[in-house]
């Protein structure tokens, strides 16, 4: 997660959007994906048959080999849900959290000049729908975020949605992760630019899920 004030880069960029879709309490997700926001690697525990906890992260440090442009960011966040099941293979959960980071980037293409040095922290809800198998998991969130960002003196705050549609494919311990996703504010974005998508692929792997026949 991370924004830049005044910036003609992308200012918000969102992290992957972790939805476990947890079936009982041991169970445990880890996984780590690459896309639009760098590496973000991701945790999931079911504390008890209906509450879960998450852990994500997000990471990036992009140079130019030609030029000074750079860009540098750390992001975590932790989240509290809750979690159930319903017919054969459906699940319903909601997640609630806090995360903070900071940002650090420098453009300059001849045209403009861009530097920031960004503080943020950021509330999430993130309800999520989906269906869970052996094979195949399919889920879809949309998360709702309030970020609060700090450059020196200026500061600002803004609302987002960002729906996503996740698929997981592969066989009970191990599936491949494909996410997209549309990050929609909901208040004024007027002082800043911001990453409009996510997308990112990456890889899960799953302990102490009680498995079922598909």
């Amino acid at each position: 997660m991370m924004m830049v004030f005044e910036s003609c880069s992308p200012s918000y960029v969102p992290n992957v959007v972790n939805t476990p879709l947890l079936s009982n309490k041991g169970e445990v997700q880890m996984g780590v994906h690459t896309g639009f926001s760098g590496i973000d690697p991701q945790l999931a525990y079911a504390v008890t048959n209906h509450f879960g906890l998450m852990l994500n992260g997000s990471f990036a440090n992009r140079t130019s080999d030609s030029t000074d442009n750079y860009h540098k960011h750390r992001f975590g966040e932790m989240g509290v849900g809750y979690f159930t099941e319903f017919l054969d293979n459906g699940r319903f959960e909601v997640f609630t959290g806090f995360g903070a980071g900071d940002l650090r980037a420098n453009l300059e293409n001849g045209l403009f000049y861009s530097f920031s040095d960004v503080n943020a922290n950021r509330f999430f809800i993130q309800p999520a729908i989906g269906a869970k198998t052996n094979v195949f998991d399919a889920s879809f969130a949309p998360r709702l975020v309030l970020i609060n960002l700090r450059q020196g003196q200026q500061h600002l705050s803004a609302v987002l949605i960002e729906p996503t549609i996740t698929a997981k494919l592969g066989y009970k311990y191990v599936k491949a992760v494909f996410q997209f996703g549309i990050s929609i504010p909901v208040s004024s974005t007027e002082n800043y630019f911001y990453q409009p998508f996510l997308l990112s692929i990456g890889l899960q792997g799953f302990i102490g899920a009680l498995t079922k026949k598909d």
